[in-house]
């Protein structure tokens, strides 16, 4: 048995080995030891002079189990009994069926039905072998992901810069990098992000160029349209086909074709917007819940919320593109029956995108050909609920959808309603399906009727009221006798087992009859099975139409749900333009319009264009600055994916990037402070912003000292306006920089209204033309709870630093620096921290008259004061 283990575990590498052993999956050596802590399960061994660790658990709980090490990060491979113990002769076979990691779960109970579960490859040009390839692929990295449980497969090449970004948006489960790809892991996030060593042979661009020949039963790959990226696509995608094969060990024929993904065709939103933004997951809980996709889903089926996600992820860029989806959306808003009946009609759909891929390797269950047969028996319904669709895009998706008639009458017939979740729970075919199998069942039943009147029988014959009839593996049928009635046995009956109170045995008849019985049982059990098996066959010889069905269903859910979206929360259509403006009347956050009750949020109207491209927003913490720049950005955001925006007017200028550095943090892991990962992000904007960028900026400049942070941000201001002269929002407390307005063209001044009376002050949270001049911060102090001795001396502290007047001197001198706006002339000032104390001698400097002092007066003012001087710095020191 352990040598079947070691060869086991020898095939399954760095994974935990469920080792089945009768009824129960055992773990052994240092898996043992893991699985035992994270699973909660009790570490023992076989017997003291053989001191192994193991750990087990009933074969039932395989899935439960199986889910917590995924989710833990673990890789399993199970290792199952492939012989049936009744026949095999000697030791029963094992072989490892399946090794399961994050990124190639297959069943439905562990995976989250709303979201795609990513598998991805990368492959960066630097590690190709010969010398000119990499001098050629220099800079550039090949990317590939797939999501197993529904057969989708794509593949790109980004420049290394582009990578976080793109990864940031998958949000693969699991990602495969060469054991020699170590540098990689400065382009990564290492603390969230399983990655899976490989050997780089895997990533060979022959070698997977050969693979995807092979899957896809091709000569020549020019038909997928990957001629337009670099070999190192091939690569990434061929060391996913090589994983695949080596863990899943079934059919991957669900993976038909690879889509070549063409990031030009879609809005770059890097990944520190993709976070600031919130759009899938929130950035305190790292839950869906709360973010834009999940105040945004309404979609009745798991398709169509997938699809929304990567809608979400690929904002487009082509007007018309755009346009389409916005008809289509406008159609469901405007005729309200057919988009209720629409969204009543997708309930009866199941998720045929995953139900397909558990056909094609083979792990389809009764239940799941009655989920499909379900889900064909509403196409009718949904293509009839459309023939009066005029949008060009519904009436095309009405057009492409198949019946399938031949497979769901061929499904309705053979499988059972309700059926079992298991083919092992039997009576999954229908009666009347085949006639054999019919046949063999009556028998079967017939059998046990006669076992029951043979009990009556013999009850009646021998005169022993309490006999039974009772079966067990180990002797398949008996009569059981109390031995109360012993005296009664008749000479025919052969004793088989002694029991505390009573005898059991056998005679001829019985077991002549236990023959007949249990071999029909049998037979109509395999038969079943086989039957079951062609069935299954059947539907994946349909595959493509089926495939081609659910692609279309995802789209008309989506749809559905973003009119429903836009019907519910008051959403208008934006008008799209290709001039760099955005205008937005009555503008909402799309997150907290929903979450907030009903009114409480105040709308805001924005008006960027070229004349004032760049929007200063001052204003005190708390009164909504950040929220209205993250609306903004996020309505952009939502027009370019073709949905309606939270607007009551919006006409948008098609942007071609949204960046965001929104909020702070840091990441200690990588020795990066706040201030180095504000400094880092930003500098990514401003190195590859366009003028066709949407930029907002939240407080950049506070993770440093005062005149450090005003001055950067000074300058930051000045490059966008100057050198980019994109769309920016600049939320700021730095009150100085409302002086660019009088020197910049496309800078305004915007701050948010606050109103003030008895010491107390009400956030408006309205967008007004003009600058604030207070912060208001030691108030939000109070809100916060800051105990009252510090709030009070805080505002002794602001009135003398106010009162000193060096505020405003200080601003005039910035304003002033700025003027000559020639950053190749270096100054060798360093402003201090906070402004200079008010001292007595400056009131008697300013009060002399330098022509009434004769020069000896002069010396002996010099001496008064020096003398003044030293006596401070004689007490200070005391």
């Amino acid at each position: 048995m352990m040598q079947q283990y070691d060869e086991a575990k020898l095939a399954c590498g760095d994974a935990l080995l469920f080792f089945r052993m009768g009824d129960f999956y055992e773990l052994f050596y240092d898996d043992a030891k893991v699985a035992a802590k994270a699973l909660g399960l009790t570490l023992t061994s076989r017997d003291k002079s053989n001191t192994v660790p193991m750990a087990g658990f009933p074969h039932h709980q395989l899935d439960s189990y199986l889910g917590k090490l995924i989710k833990l990060g673990h890789r399993v491979a199970v290792c199952d009994q492939v012989e049936d113990p009744k026949t095999a002769k000697g030791l029963v076979k094992r072989e490892v069926q399946q090794i399961v990691s994050p990124g190639t779960v297959t069943d439905l109970a562990l995976l989250d039905p709303a979201t795609s579960n990513y598998l991805a490859a990368v492959l960066p040009g630097s590690l190709l072998r010969k010398k000119v390839d990499r001098e050629q692929a220099a800079g550039l990295v090949g990317i590939a992901w797939c999501d197993i449980s529904t057969g989708r497969f794509y593949t790109t090449t980004v420049n290394e810069e582009q990578l976080p970004d793109l990864i940031a948006r998958l949000d693969p489960s699991e990602l495969l990098v060469s054991d020699k790809n170590e540098e990689m892991e400065s382009h990564l996030d290492r603390d969230t992000l399983m990655k899976t060593l490989r050997p780089h042979w895997a990533f060979g661009i022959e070698t997977g160029r050969e693979l995807l020949l092979k899957q896809f039963e091709v000569a020549s790959l020019d038909g997928f349209g990957l001629d337009a990226f670099h070999e190192v696509a091939l690569g990434a995608a061929g060391a996913i086909l090589d994983y695949l094969a080596e863990t899943q060990k079934s059919s991957l024929e669900h993976f038909d074709r690879i889509v070549p993904y063409r990031p030009t065709q879609f809005v770059e939103v890097d990944s520190a917007t993709w976070r600031s933004l919130e759009i899938s997951r929130t950035i305190r809980s790292g839950q869906r819940e709360g973010s834009l996709f999940g105040v945004m889903d309404r979609c009745q089926t798991p398709m169509g919320s997938r699809l929304l996600g990567e809608w979400l992820a690929n904002p487009l860029i082509d007007k018309a593109a755009i346009e389409k989806r916005q008809d289509a959306i406008g159609e469901l808003v405007k005729h309200q029956v057919i988009r209720e009946k629409l969204r009543e009609y997708l309930k009866d759909v199941f998720d045929l995108q995953r139900l397909l891929a558990r056909v094609a390797t083979g792990r389809a269950t009764p239940r799941d050909l009655n989920h499909i047969v379900s889900t064909l028996q509403a196409i009718p319904q949904l293509k009839q609920n459309l023939s009066k669709a005029e949008s060009p895009w519904l009436a095309e998706l009405r057009d492409e959808l198949d019946f399938c008639e031949d497979l769901k009458e061929e499904l309705s017939v053979a499988i059972s309603d309700p059926a079992p979740a298991q083919t092992k729970d039997g009576g999954f075919i229908r009666e009347g399906y085949d006639k054999k199998l019919d046949e063999l069942r009556a028998l079967a039943a017939g059998g046990k009727q006669w076992i029951a009147e043979y009990q009556q029988q013999v009850c009646d014959t021998t005169g022993i009221p309490t006999l039974k009839v009772g079966f067990n593996k180990v002797f398949g049928y008996y009569l059981e006798v109390t031995n109360v009635h012993k005296d009664k046995i008749p000479d025919d009956f052969i004793r088989k087992q002694t029991l505390k109170n009573a005898e059991r045995y056998i005679t001829p008849e019985l077991k002549e009859y236990e023959e007949k019985v249990l071999s029909a049982d049998s037979q109509a059990s395999e038969l079943e099975f086989q039957l079951f098996d062609a069935v299954r066959q059947l539907v994946r010889a349909h595959t493509v139409r089926l495939k081609g069905n659910a692609e279309i269903i995802a789209k008309l859910d989506t749809l559905a749900g973003l009119a429903l979206l836009a019907v519910e929360q008051r959403y208008c259509r934006p008008e799209l333009t290709t001039e760099k403006l955005t205008h937005i009347v009555e503008g909402r956050h799309p997150v907290l319009d929903i979450v907030e009750p009903l009114g409480a949020f105040i709308p805001n109207d924005t008006q960027v264009d070229q004349d004032g491209f760049l929007h200063l927003i001052t204003g005190p913490n708390m009164a909504g600055k950040s929220t209205y720049i993250r609306q903004v950005a996020l309505i952009s955001l939502l027009a370019q994916i073709g949905s309606f925006v939270p607007a009551k007017k919006a006409t948008l200028g098609i942007v071609d990037r949204i960046f965001a550095r929104v909020g702070a943090s840091d990441e200690l892991s990588r020795g990066q402070s706040t201030f180095m990962v504000e400094m880092t992000e930003t500098a990514r904007i401003l190195n590859t912003a366009s003028p066709k960028s949407l930029v907002i900026l939240d407080e950049i400049g506070r993770g440093t000292s005062t005149y450090d942070g005003v001055s950067l941000a000074w300058a930051i201001v000045e490059f966008l306006h100057d050198h980019i002269g994109c769309r920016t929002l600049f939320a700021t407390h730095y009150h100085e920089l409302t002086e660019l307005e009088k020197d910049f063209r496309g800078v305004t001044n915007f701050n948010v209204a606050v109103k003030e009376w008895d010491e107390k002050i009400v956030f408006l949270h309205k967008i007004v033309r003009g600058s604030a001049d207070k912060s208001y911060g030691i108030h939000v102090s109070r809100l916060a709870g800051v105990p009252d001795w510090v709030n009070r001396r805080a505002e002794q502290i602001l009135e003398r630093l106010e009162s000193s007047g060096e505020q405003e001197a200080n601003r005039e001198a910035i304003s002033n620096a700025s003027s000559a706006r020639n950053p190749n002339q270096h100054g060798k000032i360093q402003m201090t921290l906070f402004g200079p104390a008010h001292h007595p001698l400056v009131d008697k400097i300013k009060a002399l008259d330098a022509n009434e002092v004769t020069p000896i007066g002069a010396l002996q003012m010099l001496h008064q004061w020096k003398s003044e001087l030293a006596e401070e710095v004689d007490v200070s020191e005391t």
